[in-house]
Formats: structure tokens, sequence, C-alpha cells
């Protein structure tokens, strides 16, 4: 058996970044820059006001303040959107909205807090200014032909809002990666059938496609194979038409087990079928037709736990992403926990904080096929293959596998 550090280097060698696609920006959320983004202009394009206010002349209010306010004459209002009809003169002043122009000869802002409206055309201003109070420059933001955004960013919605103040409606994008998902197994039936006895309902395929999404490809959710060699054979042959595989079950050592060797039958090179790790030893790895094929456990947490260590990464890789890996953190351990030196243990746990520290408890309900306990769980406790017991107080690695301990 490899570990699951050899796993994971021999999975992502293997693996392509996929081509890229044209896509509104809309639709660009989450995607990864196939292309730097460049500025064709500045922002802002001109001076505007940051503030709502009084546009005004700094030399004529020296010497303003709460005792010895200045009149001005107001000679117009100007709301954002809309450009001054005159240039100020002389003791003049604007009333203007925040992101307005800023008028000719203007060279300050008094915020609206610091005047008092006179009846008819006046104002009071209780503060001096300083030339360039309270204005945004333009270009002061960005100017024309900077580099915005890096090819191999993620979009996040400031990205999005980046793009659109430049006028760029489309994007490149690396593709995602449609991902077919295969479930094995006689004793599976359909979530929606009667469950007879010795059946179990096909719940793996419906976990894999919901973390397929999670990571931003597409699932293409198959039938049930059946443990029949004709059976599987066709549906990896219709699974083949993806960009990558998962099949769930038939790669253990039991005699109905058949994935793997009708994957090597398929002309699959098989890079690996055993990984030192509990949940989720008996993982098949291979290339069939340039496309990675992963055969998963049938057992649904040794599944999900196998997904999250090496499918996922493997799929972000392929969607153009630099930082693949889940987010890891040095935790005290808070229940003693034995194991034995075999493989790496991934228990299922849920992570606190208190001040800067993080804080790993261990859950109840550890077995493979025991999904309620994955429901509490916000990470994975890391035991290394070679240790075999933890102390509570030990430090040890914890998996984020979610952000809820973030919202507590």
């Amino acid at each position: 058996m490899i570990t699951v550090e050899q796993a994971l280097e021999i999975i992502l060698s293997e693996i392509n970044v996929m081509g890229q696609e044209r896509v509104a920006i809309p639709f660009s959320l989450h995607r990864v820059l196939a292309e730097d983004v460049v500025s064709g202009r500045d922002n802002p394009l001109w001076d505007n006001s940051a503030m709502d206010g009084y546009a005004v002349i700094a030399e004529d209010t020296k010497g303003a303040s709460r005792d010895n306010p200045v009149t001005f004459t107001v000679t117009e209002d100007l709301p954002a959107g809309y450009v001054a009809r005159n240039s100020l003169k002389r003791g003049e002043a604007i009333r203007i909205m925040t992101g307005a122009p800023m008028p000719d000869s203007a060279d300050a802002v008094i915020m609206v807090e610091d005047t008092e409206k006179l009846q008819g055309q006046g104002v009071k201003i209780f503060k001096e200014a300083i030339a360039g109070d309270n204005i945004r420059k333009a270009g002061e933001d960005f100017k024309k032909g900077n580099t915005l955004l890096k090819r191999g960013s993620v979009i996040r919605p400031i990205e999005i809002g980046i793009m659109a103040a430049i006028g760029k409606s489309f994007v490149n994008v690396y593709q995602k990666p449609k991902v077919a998902v295969l479930a094995t197994g006689d004793e599976l039936v359909e979530i929606d059938e009667p469950l007879e006895k010795g059946k179990i309902a096909n719940s793996n395929s419906y976990i894999i496609s919901a973390q397929i999404k999670e990571c931003g490809a597409e699932p293409l959710q198959m039938r049930i194979a059946r443990d029949r060699k004709d059976d599987l054979i066709e549906k990896l042959k219709y699974a083949s038409a993806a960009d990558c595989i998962v099949s769930s079950g038939g790669v253990s050592v039991g005699d109905f087990d058949l994935v793997k060797d009708m994957l090597k039958e398929m002309g699959t090179e098989m890079r690996f079928w055993k990984v030192a790790m509990k949940p989720g030893k008996p993982l098949a790895f291979g290339v069939i037709g340039g496309k990675p094929t992963f055969g998963l456990p049938g057992n649904p947490i040794s599944s999900l736990v196998v997904f999250e260590q090496f499918v996922r990464p493997a799929l972000l890789k392929m969607m153009g992403r630099k930082a693949v890996l889940r987010r890891i953190v040095s935790a005290v351990l808070m229940e003693d926990i034995k194991k034995k030196p075999d493989r790496t243990h991934f228990v299922r746990g849920v992570l606190t904080t208190k001040g800067d520290k993080y804080y790993a408890e261990p859950l109840e309900g550890q077995g493979s096929g025991m999904l309620c306990s994955f429901v509490s769980a916000n990470c994975l406790i890391i035991l290394p293959k070679e240790e075999t017991q933890f102390k509570k107080g030990d430090r040890v690695k914890a998996q984020l596998i979610d952000n809820s301990f973030l919202y507590q």
C-alpha cells in the first residue's frame, strides 16, 4: 500500500488543466481566470466628490470655524450623474452629491455635517478646507493599462465588480470538467425504489455529485451498474465520454468487486488501488484515454473522505486552481484517541476556536457506514500513520471541510 501523500502526488501528476471558454461575467463566479484582465480606462475617469456636501474653492474657507462661519452663495445642486452648468467663482459653492464630477475651479468638498443651509441661496461653512479634501482623484483606483487581475485568479464578487467597472462583459475562464458518477453493486437500489431486505439505497451517487458541484465541476449521474461484466463495461464506456470518471464500490477484494478489473480490461493504466488510510483503503486510480478515473470505496463515509483527499484536489486542478487542498490547522485534541500503526486516520470532528487557538473534538460513531456523525463534523482530525496514541491536550492537524466554525 502507498501512503496518502504518495497517492496525492501520483494523482496530481496525472492531472492536466482543462481548456478555455468565454463566459459572460455574471456566470464567471468561482471560475478561474484564463487571461490577465487589463484596464482600458482610468478609474475614476474624472475627479468626483467622495461625500455629500458643498464643492468650494478651498482658499475661500480660510479661517472658517464654528465660531467664525463663512457664508457662500449656492449656485446650483449637482446630483451624481450630472455635470455642473458653470464654473465656480470666488465666494460661491455648489451643493454636490457623492460621485458627482467636481465642478471646474472647485478644489475641495465640505461635508454637509460641517455646514448649515440658509434660507434662499446661502450656506454657512464651519470648517476650513484644504485643497483635495473629500475628492476622489481621476485614476486613483487604477489607470489605463494596469493589470488588475492575474490569470489563475479565482473570480469572486469583487473580481466581477472590477470587470464590470472597466466594461468587460465577457471573460476567458478555464472549463469545468464533466464528471461521470457511477455507483456499482447488486445491493443498490435507486432512492425512490422499495428497500427490500438486503438492499441499500444509492446514497453514494448523490453525495459524490454534491461534492462535485461544490468543487464547481459538473456531475453526470449515471444509473447503477450491476455486478456483471457486461453491465460494468457498458456503463464505463458511456462514462468515458466525460472528462473524469468517479465510481463507487467494486474496488475491494471480494469476488464481485469487478470494477478495477474492468478498468484494466478497457485499457485503463492503473496507478494504484490501495492507500494506507482509514477510512478509504480500497481506492483505485488510473487513466483511461487520458482521463483520470477514480474507483472509490462503497461505504459512503469512506467514499466521502477519499473524495475530499484526492478527487476534489484533482478536479480543482483541472479547473485551473492553484490552491487545491483544504486548509489544515493545528488544533488541541479534546479527547484521547488510540489507533493501530498501519494507516493514516481521518477522524470526524468538531473544530472550535477560543482566542487564537483551535480545539478539535472527535465525534462518536466513526464507522464507515455511519452517515449521521458526519452531519455535525466540520473537520477531519488527521492522525499520522506511524503513531498510535494521542492524548487529550496533544497538538493534532485538523482539516477544515466546511466553514461552519467561523459562524459560531
